[in-house]
């Protein structure tokens, strides 16, 4: 008999692989086998084509102790936060959400009244967004929390936004300001070892209301798709924050086969992540960068339409499109350019 264990450990272990690398490598040999799967794996959502409307179909999952802490978060926070994640996907692909199912695995700890509270902000999020809850499963948990939530949307022909759609010369956009989930989650954890440490101290969250609320209550930004179809404008890619602005721009130049220039002095950040992230000695930037969970979007659209853009306030032009030979780059803000890296998921810290 063979040692199955020392087969396993022989090869590249997950954290060596990353986020990005593991997906890679268990999907490389994965091909659709039905007409009717015009994207499988590699989007942020897969696509159906059923007749009269295209289907997205995406799925994320949330484990207690790896995406969450039940110290901090609030349960009606968290089924909000867990429902909109997962329409943020359907958004990215220029669809409109419709369906949802909720699987959860729960812990012993858990009481009746706790689930109530999850529900109440997973219903919210239904209410607030118009999509119905039809369905899901619910299992013990040896582990804590476990939700997972499949979320659909449907999209007409032609209309579908993937990440591999960006031009050389397209302008690359973004929504809303970065950097403020990543901020917020350092305060709620740095607050968190303060009471460990003395159990009458009193978090001070006072003047950080956006970072938090970004942090704790995202939103979904099916209101930038409202307004770019208002300009007339159909983005040639897109995708939404969730690894953070470098992971996710990386994700559409390699798709797409391009490169880019990101111009640091034009990613919007809040003055609330900018203050807290100088007081704790964070570099702003690097926040913005590579914090994630913002679920802004980013997207790219040719550079003919950058005067109809001045007409949307929450929608900033970051960057540009070049050809792949030229690299990804970021320029900072005295002109010198460094490549543009993601650090991305590794397994000992979640993502």
């Amino acid at each position: 008999m063979w040692n199955t264990k020392d087969k396993y450990m022989s090869e590249k272990t997950i954290k060596e692989l990353g986020e990005f690398g593991l997906i890679k490598k268990l999907t490389e040999d994965v091909v659709p086998m039905h007409v009717s799967t015009r994207k499988g794996i590699g989007d942020d959502a897969a696509v159906f084509d059923f007749g009269n409307n295209e289907t997205v179909l995406t799925t994320d999952l949330l484990l207690e102790g790896i995406h969450f802490d039940l110290m901090y978060v609030p349960l009606k926070h968290l089924g909000y936060k867990a429902v909109v994640i997962n329409l943020s996907d359907v958004v990215a692909m220029n669809a409109i959400p419709r369906q949802i199912t909720v699987s959860i695995g729960i812990s012993a700890k858990m009481t009746f009244a706790a689930l109530e509270e999850l529900y109440t902000g997973i219903k919210l999020a239904c209410k607030t967004y118009n999509v119905d809850l039809v369905g899901g499963d619910t299992s013990s948990s040896m582990t804590g929390l476990v939700i997972s939530i499949t979320a659909t949307g449907i999209a007409t022909p032609g209309t579908v936004v993937y990440r591999n759609g960006a031009k050389v010369n397209d302008l690359i956009c973004v929504s809303g300001d970065l950097g403020a989930s990543y901020m917020g989650l350092a305060l709620l954890q740095r607050e968190k070892k303060l009471f460990e440490e003395d159990s009458s101290f009193q978090p001070k969250l006072d003047g950080y209301q956006h970072i938090i609320e970004k942090q704790l209550k995202p939103e979904a930004r099916n209101d930038i798709l409202v307004s770019l179809q208002k300009l007339e404008i159909q983005p040639t890619s897109m995708i939404d924050i969730s690894d953070g602005l470098s992971s996710d721009l990386l994700h559409i130049c390699t798709e797409s086969k391009v490169g880019c220039r990101l111009y640091a002095d034009k990613i919007p950040m809040h003055e609330e992540t900018e203050k807290l992230a100088s007081s704790m000695n964070i570099g702003s930037l690097v926040a913005a960068l590579n914090g994630g969970e913002d679920y802004e979007l980013l997207f790219t659209v040719p550079v003919d339409k950058y005067e109809k853009l001045q007409q949307e306030h929450q929608i900033s032009v970051i960057g540009h499109i070049t050809e792949a030979s030229e690299g990804t780059k970021l320029v900072l803000s005295d002109d010198n350019t460094v490549p543009l890296t993601a650090q991305g998921w590794r397994a000992e810290n979640g993502w």
